[in-house]
């Protein structure tokens, strides 16, 4: 009843077909090795930046240049947009992220603490300031709209032809 110090070794031997026939069906059940990237832009934020090659520089059936042509000019414009998207995101995506990180940062803050409440004192002051304002009304301005009524009611116009 101690310990038992002896290895046990397994093996299993296999002719190379039945081997091979075995594996086709695990791998036929993993399909793509390779993940699609992620949608970075799952809202579509940036739809009128999805721009191709063809989207610019677009030749007409009546005018061709040369098939080499177009491949080198649409292969120059893919690695120039490519190469400069990524150089300048290399150089200011932290510095950019970093700013409207602040800038976000301190609207939410004002917004959380200091317009939300003075909007929600106004809303709670507003049916007081309500009744005084509809008394101001009554009292001042419903009595002459009311004479001004009476007075123009009591012109007639007549349109004539001579």
């Amino acid at each position: 009843m101690g310990l038992e110090k002896e290895k046990l070794d397994t093996s299993i031997i296999m002719d190379e077909d039945e081997f091979n026939r075995s594996i086709e069906p695990i791998l036929s059940n993993k399909g793509k090795v390779y993940t699609a990237s992620p949608d970075r832009d799952p809202n579509d934020i940036n739809p009128h930046l999805k721009v191709g090659f063809e989207d610019v520089i677009a030749e007409p059936i009546s005018t061709h240049s040369f098939d080499r042509v177009w491949i080198g000019s649409h292969a120059t414009f893919e690695l120039v947009r490519f190469g400069f998207y990524r150089l300048l995101t290399t150089l200011l995506a932290v510095p950019v992220a970093f700013i409207l990180g602040i800038v976000f940062g301190v609207l939410s803050c004002v917004h959380i603490w200091v317009v939300m409440p003075m909007i929600q004192s106004f809303m709670m002051l507003l049916p007081s300031i309500h009744i005084v304002w509809r008394s101001l009304t009554d009292i001042l301005v419903t009595p002459l709209f009311h004479s001004m009524g009476k007075i123009l009611s009591s012109i007639q116009v007549k349109a004539t032809e001579n």
